[in-house]
């Protein structure tokens, strides 16, 4: 890993939580990510799943973590399983952890290797009467792939037939979507890594630079402060690209007169930060985009001060949509006769703000966490309205993320420049 050692109490206090939830006499088990094949023999990436991480910070492939709390040996109430070192495939891919490594990182006292543990997992599993197993619960999964989690929850069923199972997707997506103060001050981390790389931008945009640049500036900002990496494929979209909401080709020449709209974010010890911000190629917003621009920025200010505990994203998604269809008017986009005709499932609106204004975020970038009941204090969410306007070849969006507490919310990216006025006084300097 590239990030500094994060403190293993922010995973020793998840673990606590979990089995905190869990029913008596019961075990759970969370098994690593799949290592996914490209082509030839090569493979993709390794990304950790997310909930074994956030019980213990491993990022290793193979890895799992059973929670015993009603074993009769204390040794294996926290286990932490592990690949064992080899020789000859460290010459290959690279040194593993080590038991005293894992602990450092995780707070798991017991290290049992993964070609041992089947017959310790046999004999915990009989003296429980409940086991929890995993699965992606997050309302946004589109993979139709059986991942490993799946595989495993099958040859556990097959091997236990007679227990009672228990989904701990659901307590994870109770307990993860509440972020710990612990957390926040990764998850700053990654957002303060990507402030520095947004005002290093600032300085570098101008007409005829392309998209690519651009990105490639992130990265190398990102990787010499110690980020993993960009949290997701950084959008770079100038001009007419910025209506597409995920456009990734970035490919194209940024001309003058135009603006450019850039999404990305750090990853920082497994947390994501999710920036967007619109700035003009040539350092200077006409009047018409500053017009629509600081239309995008009351509505995100206004979004930021009615997300609060207790109300749904659903009615808060309705309230921000009351006060865009109020902008549209002010700014000439919409007609007094487009609202009385609009159609209540898809209001007028709708054609120039045409995707949700929050998602939760975290370990996941459209992290765990609630969709439907009320938002609680310790939610981390983005705030991000867009204004996408067809006949003009225009997209700003504005996205900060916001920690929801008890005493109101903390914008994480306050200090993170936003106005039409201070976005071009940085791009002349």
């Amino acid at each position: 890993m590239k990030y500094l050692p994060l403190d293993p109490a922010i995973f020793n206090n998840n673990r606590k939580k979990f089995i905190a939830k869990m029913l008596p006499s019961s075990i759970a088990v969370f098994v690593s990510n799949d290592e996914w094949p490209a082509n030839g023999d090569a493979l993709h990436g390794f990304k950790q799943n997310s909930d074994l991480f956030w019980l213990s910070g491993i990022e290793q492939e193979d890895s799992m973590v059973v929670l015993f709390p009603d074993c009769p040996d204390p040794k294996y109430r926290e286990v932490l399983v592990l690949v064992r070192p080899n020789a000859l495939k460290e010459k290959w891919d690279g040194k593993r952890l080590r038991a005293s490594e894992a602990t450092a990182i995780s707070g798991i006292k017991t290290i049992v290797w993964l070609d041992s543990l089947d017959a310790l997992l046999q004999g915990w599993v009989h003296l429980a009467d409940c086991i929890y197993l995993d699965s992606n619960e997050n309302d946004r999964k589109a993979a139709t792939a059986r991942s490993r989690e799946y595989r495993f929850i099958d040859e556990m069923k097959h091997q236990y037939p007679l227990h009672q199972y228990q989904r701990a997707a659901k307590i994870m997506k109770e307990l993860r979507g509440i972020k710990t103060k612990e957390e926040i001050v990764v998850v700053q981390k990654a957002i303060d890594i990507t402030d520095t790389t947004f005002r290093r931008l600032l300085k570098f945009i101008e007409p005829g630079v392309t998209e690519y640049e651009i990105e490639a500036e992130i990265w190398h900002s990102f990787l010499s402060q110690r980020a993993t990496g960009p949290a997701y494929g950084s959008i770079i979209a100038s001009g007419d690209n910025a209506r597409t909401l995920h456009y990734v080709s970035n490919n194209a020449t940024c001309k003058d007169g135009e603006l450019i709209l850039m999404d990305f974010g750090a990853q920082y010890g497994g947390y994501n930060a999710d920036l967007t911000r619109t700035v003009p190629v040539n350092g200077k917003f006409s009047k018409r985009q500053k017009t629509v621009y600081n239309s995008c920025l009351h509505l995100h200010n206004y979004a930021k001060r009615i997300l609060k505990p207790g109300i749904t994203v659903v009615d808060y998604t309705e309230k921000v949509g009351e006060e865009a269809t109020q902008q549209f008017l002010k700014i000439g986009l919409l007609t007094k006769q487009d609202i009385k005709n609009e159609d209540p499932e898809n209001r007028a609106y709708r054609k120039y703000l045409y995707h949700g204004i929050s998602h939760h975020l975290g370990l996941d970038v459209h992290d765990l966490g609630t969709r439907t009941a009320p938002i609680k204090a310790g939610m981390l969410f983005t705030i991000e309205p867009g204004i996408y306007i067809e006949e003009e070849q225009m997209g700003i969006r504005i996205e900060n993320n916001v920690w929801i507490t008890k005493n109101g919310n903390t914008d994480l990216m306050k200090n993170i420049p936003v106005t039409a006025e201070d976005i071009e006084r940085l791009m002349k300097k």
